[in-house]
């Protein structure tokens, strides 16, 4: 193995070197500090690298987690759920690329997937992604804020590198972050906020730079076309993300992205939140900020578009909706209560993405 001029780590067969291209070619149209997420990549491979020798691991498939670890980052320059969403991002990247044995896939994506859960314990190369990321995190310019369980996290992969580092200090809001509420009235905030913006009309066409905010969340690079006249759920949940109802792009192990309507309704019927509601079941009512579930009600398919409920009025729904009728624009329009409603989606106020099960990325 050796380093070519980028600091990456290569092989014989050059996997490595294929999988850096294919990350190099997400970068698409750019944003201010991508090469500095670049580098953060190609810090994480090598670090990764060197503690799979030490520990007798495989250096390839360490260093190809490390350098997959923020693809999604690097693609979207979105920091929301760089665990989740990166192993989402990579999946697709490596199936595309068919270098990786089934085997491989899972070790590299459920590395990624787990990047993040400092406090658990999962198998070998999960735990060398987390401690190369940490010593990425403290070996990068400017100050580095750990909390205390990354701190002694640190302290221990340092020990074990042989490597001297300073004495951080942990970071008491950094420990106290998930506890902060924030959460006060979102589903009345987020239709405020779907109602200030259907009011725009924005037509979802990429020079259209309202519609670009919505979908930049996605990071296929065909985005656009797979969008086009398709975007109801994405218009929700760029409006759920804007508001502080964050969800990773999949819901963990459910076969839809958030931008379609499926995806919605399989994660509103979880164990983790049973949000779903029927419309008039045990008298509910629908109620400002709810999001409503169309059934057959633009095409023969089931749930089929997707609406934020601004008010309910007798047998009439006000809804803020992304491509209303399918005719690629955004409005505010009148819905009876009668016809073609699969149901509702009441989601909690102190609502917080917390998955608890075991990731499986296929």
């Amino acid at each position: 193995m050796r380093l070519d001029t980028e600091g990456i780590i290569q092989t014989k067969n050059n996997r490595i070197d294929k999988v850096h291209r294919a990350v190099r070619d997400m970068s698409n149209e750019g944003f201010l500090g991508q090469e500095d997420v670049w580098l953060q990549l190609a810090g994480v491979s090598n670090f990764a690298s060197l503690l799979a020798a030490r520990r007798g691991k495989d250096r390839e498939l360490a260093a190809i987690t490390g350098l997959l670890h923020g693809c999604y980052l690097y693609r979207t320059g979105m920091k929301d759920f760089s665990g989740p969403n990166s192993a989402d991002s990579a999946r697709q990247l490596l199936r595309e690329l068919q270098l990786f044995s089934q085997e491989e896939l899972c070790i590299i994506l459920q590395s990624i997937f787990y990047q993040e859960q400092y406090e658990q314990i999962h198998g070998p190369y999960e735990e060398i992604l987390k401690d190369a990321v940490l010593i990425q995190k403290v070996s990068s310019p400017g100050e580095a804020l750990v909390n205390r369980t990354e701190k002694d996290r640190l302290h221990h992969v340092m020990q074990e590198l042989g490597m001297t580092h300073e004495d951080y200090a942990a970071d008491s809001e950094a420990d106290n972050e998930d506890l902060q509420d924030d959460s006060e009235g979102r589903r009345t905030l987020l239709a405020d906020y779907a109602e200030k913006l259907a009011k725009q009309e924005i037509i979802g066409i990429p020079e259209d730079e309202r519609f670009r905010e919505i979908c930049k969340y996605w990071p296929d690079t065909d985005i656009y076309a797979v969008l086009k006249a398709n975007w109801c759920a994405a218009f929700v949940y760029h409006c759920c993300m804007q508001v502080g109802i964050k969800l990773p792009i999949r819901y963990p192990n459910h076969t839809y992205r958030l931008a379609g309507v499926g995806a919605w309704l399989d994660w509103s019927r979880s164990s983790e939140t049973g949000f779903f509601h029927n419309d008039r079941e045990g008298g509910f009512k629908p109620g400002r900020g709810d999001l409503v579930i169309y059934e057959k009600l633009l095409s023969d398919d089931s749930h089929d578009h997707i609406g934020i409920v601004l008010s309910c009025e007798d047998d009439y729904l006000l809804v803020a909706e992304g491509n209303v009728d399918n005719q690629n624009y955004s409005g505010i329009i009148n819905r009876s209560r009668e016809r073609c409603i699969l149901g509702y989606i009441r989601i909690s106020d102190d609502y917080r993405f917390h998955f608890q099960g075991e990731y499986s990325p296929f």
